[in-house]
C-alpha cells in the first residue's frame, strides 16, 4: 500500500478525480475535511461513493473520533457499502482499537459481511496522550492493519506554534513519527507516513517519501492527486536494491548455515529478511 489519497466525503467531483489516479487506496473522509453542519449529509454521499468505487483501489473511510459522538452513526451509514477498512482518528492505544473492533463485529454481522473483513487503520499521534499510548499494542484486535502518524492535530495538542522549521519537522514531531514507525513494527502492522502539507513543493515530497521508505514506512498518506505518482515511485525499490536483494537471496539459497559472505561482508538472516521484503514490494 504505497499511497492512500484522502478525499473529502462530500465532494463527488474530487472523488471522480481520485478514482482516475494510481492511488492504491482512497480514504473517504467524514472528519476534518467536512464542516460540522455537513457531516450527516456526507455519510450518504460516501455510501454512494462506495457503490461507485474503482475496483483497482482499496476504499477506507475516516470516521469521526469517539469523543464527537458521531462514530456509530458514521459506521452505520458506511459499513453496508463494504469498505476495506476504517481509519480511526485521535486513537489512543489498544482500548480504542478494540472498541472500534467490537462495533465492527456488530455491524458486519448485521449486514452479512464476513467477520473481520473490515480492517482498522489508526491515526496514532494526534494527541499527546495518543503518542504516549503508542507502546500500548498488546492484545489489540487482529483487525488492526496499519498505523499512520500525523502532525497537524498533534501541534494543537502540544500548543506548538509550528511543526516544521525550514521544511523539517521539529523534534517533538520527529519523536512521534519514529515512535509510530517502531510501534507499528512491534505490532506487526503497516506503518504509514503522514501527508506532505505543501501541495506545490514536489521536490520536498519526493525527498520526504524516499526518506520514509528508507526508514521503514510502507506507504504514505496523500492529500492531492498530483502527489500520488511521486509517492508511488518513491515507495518502489530501486534497480540497485533489487539487484542486491536477488544476490542475497541466491547466496542464502546455496548456504543453509544462516550466515553467508558477499562482497567481503558477512550477512545473516536479518539481511535475508530485508532482501525478501524488498523483492516482495515490487508487486505492490
Amino acid at each position: 500500500m504505497r499511497s492512500m489519497l484522502f478525499v473529502p466525503g462530500d465532494s463527488v467531483r474530487k472523488f471522480e478525480s481520485a478514482k482516475k489516479t494510481a492511488a492504491d487506496a482512497l480514504i473517504l473522509d467524514l472528519e476534518d475535511s467536512i464542516a460540522p453542519e455537513g457531516k450527516v449529509a456526507a455519510r450518504g454521499i460516501v455510501r454512494k461513493m462506495l457503490d461507485e468505487r474503482n475496483p483497482a483501489q482499496k476504499m477506507y473511510i475516516r470516521v469521526n473520533a469517539f469523543d464527537t459522538g458521531m462514530t456509530l452513526g458514521d459506521l452505520a451509514a458506511v459499513i453496508p457499502g463494504k469498505p476495506d477498512g476504517i481509519v480511526l482518528p485521535k486513537c489512543a492505544g489498544a482500548t480504542d482499537v478494540n472498541k472500534l473492533a467490537l462495533y465492527l463485529d456488530a455491524f458486519e454481522a448485521a449486514v452479512g459481511i464476513e467477520h473481520g473483513a473490515t480492517r482498522i487503520v489508526t491515526v496514532a499521534t494526534e494527541t499527546a496522550r495518543a503518542v504516549l499510548k503508542l507502546v500500548d499494542f498488546e492484545n489489540m484486535s487482529p483487525r488492526l492493519w496499519g498505523m499512520m502518524w500525523g502532525a497537524e492535530d498533534l501541534q494543537a495538542s502540544l500548543g506548538a506554534s509550528r511543526n516544521r522549521t525550514d521544511g523539517r519537522f521539529s523534534s517533538p514531531f520527529v519523536l512521534a513519527r519514529d515512535l509510530c514507525l517502531i510501534a507499528a513494527a512491534a505490532a506487526g502492522v503497516v506503518p504509514i507516513d503522514t501527508i506532505a502539507a505543501d501541495i506545490n513543493d514536489l521536490e520536498a515530497l519526493k525527498a520526504e517519501s524516499i526518506a520514509a521508505r528508507q526508514d521503514g514506512f510502507m506507504g504514505k498518506a496523500v492529500i492531492h492527486p498530483k502527489h500520488v505518482d511521486i509517492v508511488n515511485a518513491a515507495f518502489m525499490p530501486t534497480e540497485e536494491e533489487i539487484a542486491w536483494s536477488e544476490r542475497v537471496v541466491a547466496a542464502f539459497a546455496g548456504n543453509p548455515s544462516g550466515v553467508v559472505k558477499m562482497d567481503g561482508k558477512m550477512l545473516d538472516k536479518p539481511h535475508l529478511r530485508a532482501a525478501e521484503k524488498i523483492l516482495a514490494s515490487r508487486g505492490r
